[in-house]
């Protein structure tokens, strides 16, 4: 039976795009409808192909960024790199009906699973959040009370992924603290000053150490190594500490 499961992730399965929407002016979400998904848990990742009409072919890996589900559709959100192979493809072309190659889930140790108890620290850099998006969508879809706090360092307001969705559930889900950190514009108001992620940020806003939080980081190679340094020196387990980093094409 694991065998079984193993090949069903690693097999290509056609997914048909069932619905798009854009979350900031250049990241886009697609709900996909993949027959015998076989399930994903919070944080997994899928490995997208594209073929062109010539028969060269471009691969890519992206978060998912739904909650589990064995039968609902998956949902990936997508940033736009101006000098990426895929995903100029995925956020300005892909329409509904289209249909793209889907490998996965792939990943089991950057994932959260409801069972887990212990208070939860999520840290996002840019479009890192969509993997982190998916585990408190998740604990929302449970109802879980496992305390969730979330810091979130974006470039600009224009740049925040999920920001309707994330005010609601700050407001419908008891357990659930955000705190945004903006590196390069700050809304209208706002009492800080531009600026990058700290000790300060990470001391104040994140679960003390004694606390025993399970902490998720995820973003640019930079920012995960700096923000998975800063918990280290606070006194965090770096047994504790699961990173998700990217970087180059999309």
């Amino acid at each position: 039976m694991a065998r079984a499961a193993v090949s069903g992730r690693l097999t290509w399965r056609v997914a048909t795009v069932a619905g798009t929407r854009w979350e900031t002016p250049t990241a886009r979400t697609l709900v996909l409808d993949v027959p015998d998904w076989p399930g994903h848990l919070p944080g997994q990742h899928v490995d997208v192909r594209l073929t062109a009409p010539d028969g060269y072919r471009a691969q890519r890996s992206y978060s998912i960024a739904s909650a589990w589900t064995g039968d609902g559709p998956v949902e990936l959100t997508v940033q736009r790199l101006d000098d990426g192979e895929v995903s100029p493809y995925l956020t300005d072309e892909v329409t509904d009906g289209d249909q793209l190659e889907l490998r996965g889930p792939v990943g089991g140790w950057f994932v959260w699973r409801p069972e887990q108890t212990a208070p939860v620290l999520l840290v996002a850099g840019g479009s890192g959040l969509v993997p982190l998006m998916a585990m408190i969508r998740a604990r929302g879809a449970v109802r879980g009370r496992q305390p969730f706090r979330l810091i979130c360092s974006v470039r600009t307001p224009r740049d925040l992924l999920y920001a309707d969705e994330l005010a609601r559930r700050v407001r419908d889900d008891p357990g659930l603290d955000v705190r945004y950190v903006y590196t390069r514009q700050t809304p209208d108001g706002w009492p800080e000053p531009a600026k990058r992620i700290s000790v300060a940020t990470l001391n104040s806003h994140g679960w003390p150490p004694d606390f025993g939080p399970d902490c998720f980081v995820c973003g640019p190679t930079s920012f995960v190594e700096t923000a998975a340094d800063i918990l280290v020196a606070l006194g965090h387990d770096p047994r504790k500490i699961r990173t998700e980093r990217f970087g180059g094409t999309a």
